[in-house]
């Protein structure tokens, strides 16, 4: 008898029952396997490739020294929430811990999704939202991006669009800004202007995670937003520009009430020890965060260079890395830069199969990289 006959099956959720499964990028040791290369750059995943702070590393062995980790971690994360609530200037009543921000997102669809609700997004958006969404037997509207041939932000999120899908079974409208995988962005005062649209009844989920890369002069001063719009929640994650991605933790500033909510469904030890001692570190360390942006922004003037002098068309990008049109099938140049020990990530997946993103690198994955794509676009 197949899987799928099982008659348990019979009792699993719908909207379980139709979803694809996470798609994560390659990892270095699956592609050693596969070709047997041991050379291996992964510009794939949007990770910060200075790694933490210093302090964190220092922090961290400090802990496996002395600490006992056969203790659980402090369930509600009392420091680490202190030291959010001090950066922000926000009380903690308004902060939920996550493992990452994509824990966030699932907390929110647990508590304001289900049977007869709707979330609405944007084409082009990040994986999580519908696979949130359809695990809680909720409807996902899509919203039409704008088109590709837009003169400045091609794939971008379209608010117009968005604005006319709002009905009254929207519960939850989720935004990421910037956006994965495009790296495109929406204007403060336009994102701003949107928010105040949206019925109170309705919460807005602005995903922040690469929300450090934005130029100044383009950063939405979104944290305040909160103290107009009730309906507003906010997420942060420590995975990108804090280099903490294989430790997971992220956070959500919100309305106490809709804390509160968060809060009821979050396991009480979602974050482990380490995890909160890291976030707690990494966030002091702002000096490491502005060098990490920096490295991302010259060396993104860098790679925009070449892709325009070998004639490829790239999205503009606000995040730490750029998804780039090679102006026909993807496949096969991400199949030769594997071959060449470069894993980037390929866009079919998002509807975009002439797409590949990479992220943006130290100086030397970069030129490695490029040497890789142009053998590869020769090949």
């Amino acid at each position: 008898m197949s899987t799928i006959e099982q008659p348990f099956l019979k009792n699993a959720l719908a909207g379980v029952m139709a979803l694809e499964p996470y798609s994560p990028g390659m990892p270095i040791d699956e592609l050693q396997r596969r070709l047997g290369l041991t050379d291996i750059i992964k510009l794939a995943s949007n990770e910060n490739p200075l790694g933490p702070s210093p302090l964190v590393k220092a922090a961290l062995a400090e802990h496996a020294a002395k600490g006992n980790v056969s203790l659980y971690p402090d369930g509600g994360g009392f420091r680490l929430k202190a030291k959010i609530a001090e950066f922000h200037g926000i009380d903690t009543s308004r902060i939920t811990l996550g493992n990452g921000s994509n824990d966030l997102l699932v907390f929110i669809a647990r508590v304001f999704l289900g049977p007869g609700r709707k979330a609405l997004f944007s084409e082009y958006c990040f994986a999580v939202y519908p696979l949130a969404t359809l695990a809680q037997n909720a409807e996902a509207i899509v919203a039409k991006a704008l088109p590709p041939d837009h003169p400045r932000m091609p794939y971008g999120h379209d608010l117009d669009a968005l604005a006319a899908a709002l009905t009254p079974e929207v519960s939850v409208v989720m935004i990421a800004n910037p956006n994965n995988p495009t790296g495109t962005w929406v204007e403060a005062a336009a994102l701003e202007a949107f928010v105040a649209k949206v019925p109170a009844s309705t919460l807005v989920v602005l995903d922040e995670a690469y929300i450090e890369y934005f130029e100044p002069s383009l950063k939405p001063g979104s944290r305040a937003w909160l103290d107009r719009y009730p309906n507003l929640v906010i997420t942060r994650t420590f995975s990108k520009t804090y280099g903490l991605a294989g430790l997971r933790a992220g956070y959500a500033l919100s309305h106490p009430s809709v804390a509160d909510l968060l809060n009821r469904v979050r396991q009480p030890f979602n974050l482990n020890m380490l995890a909160l001692l890291a976030a707690e570190v990494a966030l002091g360390d702002q000096a490491h965060v502005a060098k990490a942006v920096e490295l991302n922004r010259s060396e993104m003037v860098r790679l925009k260079t070449e892709f325009t002098a070998l004639g490829l068309k790239v999205l503009p990008s606000q995040a730490n890395f750029l998804t780039f049109d090679l102006g026909r099938e993807a496949a096969p140049i991400h199949k030769g830069l594997l071959e060449r020990g470069v894993i980037v990530r390929p866009m079919a997946s998002y509807d975009m199969p002439t797409y590949l993103r990479v992220s943006i690198g130290t100086t030397a994955e970069n030129t490695r990289f490029l040497d890789a794509l142009k053998a590869a676009l020769a090949a």
